[in-house]
């Protein structure tokens, strides 16, 4: 494993948008042979997954009013706040897929770290989140293009609570599975738990001795480090003019369907915006936290038209590959989903198309 320097011309980034981008580069364009990790710190940001309405997950008013950037990442998962009491780990693996899905490969590292530091009861809990007494300070995600993958998550150093509170408006199911009344119940900061001098650092001094414990060395300069040239960075601006600055990416646009049914299944929580004419499903978009490789559109085509009555909405979601392009959830529980017809109606007045 080696590390990839995320810095400019010498000059920390924290950018959340920019940061967000790297993995896209890294994957696709640079794709360094072998394991690659990066470390970085984000300026306020939420962040949310590849196929999460912004509208339903966000306080955008508050975002706003506060000045915190709205980044979209290119993998699955739930949003998230980052502030500069926040790290971000993120692993670049090229021509190799023998550990995509496997959590616990990239958890190992810095749990072992954190373990060192004294965060003794550090572990991997659930699907993908670690955690301390039940309290997650990280979640983690990964996508993957073709053989290669990125995969990481956050670090709770010494993040602003009270905001992230106040800016994310999670599902309801979601924390209701987990027995969790509110965001601030089931997350903890590392801080409180770390040996000194390590409790006393600076987040910058926290992510340097991190890396330190992760490499086994003295000195950052001790790691084998890729440095981000002037040409990575040429591409890189390109990028984000191109794609990863703009609000249709970032922001998505709201479909403003009439109705908004949403679960918690296993492999997250799954949304459905949709609309209906003479009963019949004549609009739908898919959201949700869920982290998948596969095509959503193809799920969402095949409900096109169909009647909304269980056994017309079974044999529709049975005509595609639900595990391959959703995940490991059935085609009743979608229907049963669906057929909740106690729909939000969403207020579509505030949103930015």
């Amino acid at each position: 494993m080696f590390l990839i320097d995320t810095s400019r011309e010498g000059q920390a980034v924290y950018d959340p948008i920019v940061n967000q981008s790297l993995d896209n580069y890294l994957v696709n364009d640079l794709r360094l042979p072998g394991h690659g990790l990066m470390v970085y710190i984000n300026q306020p940001a939420v962040i949310i997954g590849v196929h999460q309405n912004a509208y339903q997950e966000v306080d955008l008013p508050y975002l706003h009013d506060h000045h915190i950037k709205l980044v979209r990442r290119s993998s699955g998962g739930g949003a998230v706040y980052h502030d500069y009491g926040n790290l971000v780990f993120e692993n670049i693996m090229i021509d190799t897929e023998t550990h995509f899905g496997d959590y616990n490969y990239f958890a190992e590292p810095i749990l072992r770290a954190l373990h060192e530091m004294g965060v003794k009861g550090a572990q991997l809990h659930g699907r993908n989140d670690l955690v301390i007494n039940q309290q997650k300070f990280s979640g983690m995600t990964m996508f993957q293009v073709g053989n290669s993958a990125a995969a990481g998550g956050t670090l709770l150093f010494d993040l602003n609570q009270s905001v992230a509170t106040r800016v994310l408006t999670p599902d309801q199911s979601k924390l209701a599975s987990k027995g969790i009344a509110s965001v601030q119940a089931r997350v903890t900061n590392l801080k409180p738990f770390l040996d000194e001098p390590y409790a006393s650092y600076t987040p910058e001094q926290f992510r340097t001795a991190l890396l330190q414990k992760i490499f086994r060395v003295s000195r950052l300069d001790e790691i084998e480090t890729y440095h981000l040239s002037a040409k990575d960075w040429k591409i890189i601006d390109q990028r984000l003019a191109g794609k990863y600055r703009t609000e249709a990416w970032n922001y998505g646009t709201n479909p403003g369907f009439k109705y908004y049914v949403s679960q918690h299944f296993p492999i997250g929580t799954v949304s459905f915006n949709y609309s209906l004419t003479d009963q019949r499903i004549t609009a739908l978009k898919i959201f949700g936290d869920f982290i998948s490789k596969g095509n959503l559109h193809q799920v969402e085509q095949a409900l096109l038209g169909v009647p909304l009555q269980l056994p017309e909405l079974i044999q529709a979601l049975q005509r595609v590959d639900l595990t391959a392009n959703l995940g490991a959830v059935s085609a009743i529980d979608l229907a049963q989903l669906l057929l909740q017809k106690t729909p939000t109606i969403l207020n579509t007045s505030n949103f930015k198309d």
